[in-house]
């Protein structure tokens, strides 16, 4: 089907084999939502999505199997969401687009705008007073001894998350007026443990950049737009693990150190460190087409990360903003030129587009961030989403537990 948002009432009829009479019913049941259409006309539009439904509807009751295998993969959406919309090529948390947010407010405000559809509590949910940072936990973390490199910021949230947790007594206290309280106090310690920030009077975004970039303060404009960029993405691998352990009324510490879990995987955030082993690999910008082609020709998985995102095949509006944003800010830099040199070549050799991986990526050869640092970043966007998740579970009260097709050997007759 087209990505339109909306169909005419004969294209509705065309989809599901009726009569333009069946589907004025199924609007009078409720069962399609229609508008006046944005022409001016007195005509009706309908949408698309809710034509889609019956159209799965139907399949479901011709071939569940199938159905049920499909929606698991880049299928039909199995929860339902009011956090973030994905449609025609374009981002929406409540349905504010991307653009008008990453102009318009602070990391916290989106938090507040994802938890209780507004922005108005920013400031109480994330009154410093209220919320401690990790100086309390860092003697801890210091004397974590490893046989290999030091821990990344992803490692050391889900070795603080437990402790945080039985040093909170509020911990188990799920009602949904103190999840979003909880979602505040856990961004500002996680943020507190990547920076190693000790100052408490100052914003998310800052934090990062006393931390990182003490000597740019032009860092706090970009990590603010990063984590807003990484804020949600729908119902994405994390996501849906977040709300299943929601669903079993687990702790939002427990939620948010679920999400890492899934959010560290190769094929979900994880997939930044193959995107900044790309760019080192390319390493100056008149050695982009080469490598490219190297990659192309040794067969590699994936021979441009980075580039090409199943949602957004005309590019992805995350990178699109981030990528712009560096580079005004940061015209003569030689990450930028490497960057650009990167994003031209897979355009002309591929057709592809960047993702939100490659401008993080662009991002921390900017700053040159400890290791693990990016996917740090956007971990920290991140837990924003999972929260909000966890909040629409909670209300929503429901387990979810799906049932598994059996395909092994059958039991013995006897």
């Amino acid at each position: 089907m087209s990505s339109d948002r909306y169909m005419t009432a004969k294209e509705s009829a065309q989809a599901l084999d009726v009569s333009v009479n069946t589907i004025y019913a199924y609007v009078s049941r409720g069962l399609i939502r229609s508008e006046a259409s944005a022409d001016g006309r007195r005509s009706r539009r309908y949408l698309r999505e809710d034509i889609e439904k019956l159209l799965m509807r139907r399949q479901a009751r011709s071939n569940p199997d199938q159905l049920t295998q499909d929606a698991l993969h880049w299928g039909a959406p199995v929860l339902e969401s009011r956090i973030t919309l994905i449609d025609n090529g374009q981002l929406y948390y409540r349905g504010i687009p991307i653009e008008t947010i990453v102009d318009t407010m602070t990391i916290e405000e989106v938090a507040s705008l994802i938890w209780t559809g507004n922005t108005a509590q920013a400031d109480s949910l994330f009154d410093h007073d209220l919320h401690p940072i990790a100086q309390r936990y860092e003697s801890m973390l210091i004397h974590v001894e490893l046989d290999g490199a030091d821990l990344t910021p992803v490692q050391a949230f889900q070795i603080v998350l437990p402790i945080a947790m039985a040093d909170d007594l509020t911990a188990y206290d799920n009602r949904p007026s103190e999840i979003a309280t909880k979602g505040a106090r856990v961004l500002r310690l996680m943020t507190s443990v990547a920076a190693g920030d000790g100052v408490e009077h100052i914003s998310i975004a800052e934090m990062l950049q006393r931390g990182w970039c003490p000597d740019d303060p032009q860092s706090i404009s970009v990590f603010n737009t990063a984590m807003i960029l990484c804020a949600d993405h729908e119902l994405n691998v994390s996501a849906f693990t977040a709300r299943v352990v929601a669903s079993a009324d687990s702790t939002p510490y427990a939620v948010i150190n679920a999400g890492l879990s899934a959010l560290q995987g190769t094929k979900h955030g994880g997939y930044t460190e193959s995107v900044e082993a790309f760019l080192n690999e390319v390493g100056t910008p008149n050695r982009a087409k080469q490598v490219i082609a190297a990659r192309m020709r040794r067969g590699e998985a994936q021979p441009t990360p980075g580039f090409g995102h199943q949602l957004y095949p005309d590019g992805d509006p995350r990178a699109t903003i981030l990528l712009r944003l560096l580079t005004d800010l940061y015209p003569d830099s030689d990450a930028i030129a490497l960057s650009k040199a990167v994003a031209d070549n897979v355009y002309e050799i591929r057709g592809e587009h960047p993702t939100i991986d490659f401008a993080l990526a662009t991002m921390g050869e900017i700053y040159q961030l400890p290791a693990g640092s990016t996917l740090g970043v956007f971990a920290l966007g991140r837990m924003i989403g999972w929260i909000g998740h966890a909040i629409e579970q909670y209300n929503d009260g429901q387990l979810i537990r799906p049932r598994a097709r059996y395909m092994g050997n059958a039991p013995d007759a006897d």
